[in-house]
């Protein structure tokens, strides 16, 4: 199939952008479009214009700093895990992004663009939900900050309003103490995941003081859940207590049933990996 016929806009300015955006009700805007172009290639989305965002200045980038990384809209994946400094300030970045989809994808996929689209079979969204971080956005009447936690409104839905421009995400750094850890179910590696989990760990010494985990291709959202209770108490089960919150989905990939034993095996493994990881770096500070 082809495209429903669509008017094209490139702006050179962020600000020519917004204004386009503002001014369609209809527009839609392209940036990496491994999301978007095969939904218009299916029909499935019918824009009156595309606004093709590849050509404005200093969206590009990977910052790292003390706090954490900052993506800018046009940063490929490939890109973002080609940063030795953005894995070293926050490791899970790096972790999910080997698992999405394929070279080719990552070299034109950007992950802001993976996050608005909000696919909870995606790992990005998850990962940025899971870490506590945040995306910029912009619009005519001017600049916020929507918390990851406040971004993921429903199936492919996010809480951009029609005008605004994903500009940055942000994804804080790994704190001293802290762990993580990812890992993922799929028929072929790139494949979408079956089920992928990734677990956050914070400890002080050998006691762990919090623990969260974040599931990919389990429900409708990215999902996070507080497991602190059920790792810290030694008759506890951190699976069952995320199972409790999540509503496994059954799909042509596989059943509710299989999703659930998935959950069961890979929510341990991941929580025990993050932890041994939370150690080891706390044994790196100890002896550098």
């Amino acid at each position: 199939m082809k495209p429903a016929p669509f008017a094209y806009l490139r702006p050179a300015t962020l600000e020519e952008a917004l204004a386009a955006l503002a001014g369609e009700q209809g527009a839609k805007v392209l940036a990496g479009g491994q999301s978007l172009v095969p939904l218009l290639n299916m029909r499935l989305a019918a824009p009156s214009m595309l606004i093709d965002i590849n050509a404005l200045p200093d969206l590009g980038h990977v910052r790292v700093a003390e706090d954490g990384v900052r993506v800018g809209a046009l940063a490929r994946h490939a890109e973002v895990l080609g940063s030795a400094e953005a894995e070293q300030a926050q490791p899970l970045l790096a972790m999910a992004l080997r698992h999405v989809a394929h070279p080719t994808i990552r070299n034109r996929g950007t992950t802001v663009g993976s996050i608005v689209h909000a696919d909870a079979a995606a790992e990005v969204p998850m990962v940025l939900r899971l870490l506590e971080g945040s995306v910029d956005v912009a619009s005519v009447r001017g600049r916020r900050t929507i918390p990851a936690a406040e971004l993921f409104a429903g199936p492919l839905e996010s809480t951009l309003a029609h005008d605004e421009i994903a500009v940055e995400a942000f994804f804080p750094a790994l704190a001293p103490g802290a762990g993580v850890a990812f890992q993922e179910i799929a028929r072929r590696h790139g494949d979408y995941a079956l089920v992928g989990v990734a677990a956050h760990v914070e400890t002080d010494g050998e006691a762990v003081t919090r623990a969260r985990v974040g599931f990919v291709s389990v429900s409708d959202v990215p999902v996070v859940v507080d497991v602190t209770d059920a790792v810290q108490d030694p008759a506890g089960d951190p699976a069952a207590t995320a199972l409790a919150e999540l509503d496994p989905a059954e799909d042509i990939h596989a059943t509710a049933a299989y999703r659930t034993h998935l959950v069961k095996v890979l929510a341990p493994r991941v929580l025990a990996a993050a932890t041994d990881h939370a150690r080891s770096r706390a044994g790196e500070a100890i002896h550098p």
